[in-house]
């Protein structure tokens, strides 16, 4: 089709970390020429491709944990035109270090479901997840689609850019600008980006290729990633031009060379997929584990991604049957699952379709009995006092079940499933299981988990508290007896009789804790062994000492607390009394004016 007017088309463009500009990464840098109306920028001159590096025609092994296992051989000196600064450039390499921070291929699926989620207030009412299979290769391909405001040219270099983000509101999620990297990099060598907006009344289309593959095997020493837009505003699609014609040409060439889409045409196909506005995600050359079959297995479930290594094979007993069935198991292995909590509250107008079939939320507070309510207060340096209330109560299934452990929230995102905060080993808090959403920390950057601050250690440890109090008063309600009980059972029993001797009345307590120690294993608490003391005091168990130790730290906390609202009342008191010295001062120096004016308008007697 015949351009209705020539622009000026990108050249293959450099992912750089540099974003001052505010034009980000990739886009075309300013020039003291342009007009203020907005004229594009002159198009620089292009280093000359580099040769073919013999170690780099391939990629020497399709497993993800091995793709950066490769040397790195000299680089040549960047062409620098006349003028210009040099900057600093990023290696295909640091794309796979840099993925590397989803440990869980899952938790980068996550990602990519969070930035359309993102979208829907721009508009966007699904996100499609699904399989797709490569023409070229007849390999599958993973796809992300959704309905929201889309990229223009612009965005979409900002989209394809390190550390930038344009996410600042309180509730988007995605916050370091780095997740759509690392997630479509962990997922598959290759990812190809279609995007479709409408801004300022100009509606525009383009398409980006991030493709590690085409990087390795072209023996790039920088990031590259070819980029073309169009201007789909009029009755044609005219090519958005930024250099030459040439340029333009060479950058479709190569999208078209590296892509699962071998025509022009098919680029365009994938545009009337999206419709009027939208972004689509194909993620291509799906990594391998290390048995030579994709990671991802699509063929297990037709409605459902599975990761392969994670899900259990072969016969299984009736009770691991049952910790298979519950969500906290079945989230290690299937999407559908994992989605389901991945979300606290439900979006009002907008639904997650994966394989074709919406998935339905899970709510995990449904899967409790004996539920309670309990708050924190976490001690932060803000205006406004957060309170966090924690939903708290057993599994459905316990005690026969021994799931455990506080699902913590960040933004409506589940961060931290089924996190297990009592010690090992022991039955106290066996079956219990909490959601809270703690907005009050930050999750760290693959979303996994939260960074180590003191607050979240102070969370850790009101969550240990949570446990055992909630326990004490609960746990008979679900078979497991009570540690008090235990104990005055023990008194009871072995009450020593009048007149016995000191050795008879040691002798007594020995035995005493010894048949506690007998009692509390017949018992289905299943506990950790007593600790014997070595004078006359009562044994006591683990839990018990590890409930002490927590009360402990708990009045340590407080105490310091309070030392610190004492210096604060102090400093605050000495302030008053120094300002009670100054104006004490200014009023005696008053007074004393007012008495030497008096004393000076009095007459003076004559002689």
């Amino acid at each position: 089709m015949a351009p209705k007017r020539e622009k000026e088309a990108i050249p293959v463009v450099e992912l750089d970390s540099d974003d001052d500009n505010g034009a980000g990464v990739g886009a075309p840098s300013q020039n003291n020429n342009a007009s203020s109306t907005g004229a594009p920028p002159q198009a620089t001159p292009q280093p000359q491709q580099q040769p073919l590096a013999p170690n780099c025609q391939t990629l020497d092994s399709r497993s993800f944990w091995k793709a950066g296992d490769y040397a790195v051989g000299p680089t040549a000196r960047p062409y620098i035109a006349q003028g210009q600064l040099e900057h600093a450039r990023v290696h295909p390499k640091f794309l796979h270090s840099n993925a590397t921070s989803h440990k869980w291929a899952f938790g980068a699926i996550a990602e990519l479901l969070d930035n359309a989620v993102d979208e829907v207030q721009n508009g966007a009412t699904f996100v499609r997840v699904d399989k797709i299979d490569v023409v070229k290769d007849n390999s599958p391909a993973l796809l992300f689609q959704d309905d929201g405001g889309g990229m223009d040219p612009e965005g979409m270099r900002k989209c394809m850019s390190l550390g930038y983000s344009t996410k600042k509101a309180n509730t988007t999620i995605g916050q370091y600008g780095n997740g759509f990297k690392t997630s479509t990099m962990r997922l598959g060598a290759d990812v190809i980006v279609f995007s479709r907006a409408i801004r300022a009344g100009k509606a525009t289309q383009s398409v980006g290729l991030l493709s590690y593959t085409f990087l390795r095997r072209t023996g790039q020493d920088d990031v590259i990633v070819p980029m073309i837009d169009f201007d789909i505003s009029g009755n044609w699609v005219e090519p958005i031009t930024y250099g030459s014609q040439d340029d333009w040409t060479s950058n479709l060439k190569t999208i078209l060379e590296w892509s699962p889409f071998a025509s022009k045409e098919d680029l365009m196909l994938q545009f009337e997929e999206i419709g009027a506005h939208g972004t689509r995600i194909v993620i291509y050359n799906l990594w391998l584990n290390d048995e030579g079959i994709y990671e991802l297995s699509f063929d297990d479930d037709d409605e459902d991604i599975r990761l392969r290594d994670e899900a259990a094979g072969g016969k299984s007993t009736k009770i691991q049957q049952k910790i298979q069935s519950h969500i906290s198991y079945r989230m290690r292995y299937s999407l559908r699952a994992y989605a389901s909590i991945l979300y606290l509250r439900t979006f009002t107008n907008f639904k997650i379709v994966l394989r074709g079939k919406p998935i339905q939320q899970h709510y995990i507070k449904d899967d409790l009995k004996y539920l309670e309510v309990k708050t924190y207060r976490p001690q932060i340096t803000t205006l406004n006092e957060v309170i966090v209330e924690t939903t708290i109560g057993f599994i459905k299934e316990a005690p026969d079940l021994g799931v455990s452990g506080f699902n913590l929230y960040h933004k409506n995102r589940l961060i931290r499933p089924f996190w297990k905060v009592t010690a090992d080993g022991s039955s106290k808090g066996n079956g219990v299981v909490g959601i809270l959403e703690a907005n009050f920390i930050e999750p760290a950057h693959d979303k996994q988990d939260f960074e180590r601050s003191s607050l979240f250690f102070r969370l850790e440890t009101r969550l240990k508290q949570m446990v055992n109090e909630y326990w004490k008063t609960n746990c008979h309600f679900v078979g497991y007896q009570p540690i008090g009980v235990r104990n005055l059972q023990k008194d009871q029993t072995f009450k020593p009789s009048v007149g016995v001797t000191p050795k008879d009345m040691h002798l007594d307590q020995t035995m005493a804790g010894l048949s506690a120690n007998v009692l509390q294993n017949d018992s289905r608490t299943k506990s950790s062994e007593v600790v014997m003391s070595s004078d006359n005091r009562e044994p006591m168990s683990v839990d018990e000492i590890c409930e002490e130790n927590i009360q402990l730290f708990m009045r340590c906390e407080a105490q310091v607390q309070k030392e610190t609202e004492l210096r604060q009342t102090i400093e605050n008191l000495e302030k008053e009394l120094e300002m009670a010295k100054r104006k004490s001062a200014q009023l005696a120096s008053y007074l004393e004016t007012k008495r030497k004016q008096k004393i000076m308008k009095q007459p003076t007697g004559t002689v």
